[in-house]
């Protein structure tokens, strides 16, 4: 499965997460690095709910750019 992801610049880090996993959010450094904890992020966060017996939503998020002025 592929989950949409959303990354945001902050002033000394980006932060990322996945509006089809609440709660499932990652930080780090550079944008790579940030790919990669959510990866690991995704795939925990899923481990987690199917332990706990929760259902794993579908990816249903979608996101394009917008250009605007």
């Amino acid at each position: 499965m592929k989950y949409a992801i959303v990354f945001e610049q902050g002033r000394s880090s980006i932060g990322v997460s996945v509006p089809d996993l609440p709660g499932c959010v990652a930080v780090a450094k550079t944008l790579e690095e940030a790919r990669a904890l959510i990866a690991e992020a995704i795939e925990f966060h899923i481990e987690g709910m199917l332990l706990h017996g929760e259902h794993v939503p579908e990816p249903t998020t979608v996101a394009e750019l917008v250009e605007v002025g």
